[in-house]
């Protein structure tokens, strides 16, 4: 199921977002705004991961890699 959202944005940032539709990066604005929230929350799990290991190396519980193989 879709819901529909609307967003008012400043005219440079629409200029944008309309130039990337046009030169065919993304078929519709709606798809231009899904793939930006996807890469969004992308990140924001990697920043997650990221911070739950360093907290585990500054506690003493991270673990030395010698090679790939440590990886397992």
């Amino acid at each position: 199921m879709r819901t529909i959202v609307n967003i008012s944005l400043p005219q440079h940032l629409t200029r944008e977002v309309e130039k990337r539709v046009r030169r065919g990066d993304f078929a519709t604005k709606s798809e231009f705004f899904r793939q930006i929230l996807r890469h969004w929350l992308e990140e924001e799990e990697i920043v997650r991961e990221i911070t739950v290991s360093r907290n585990a190396i500054k506690s003493g519980k991270g673990k030395t890699l010698r090679s790939l193989k440590d990886l397992r």
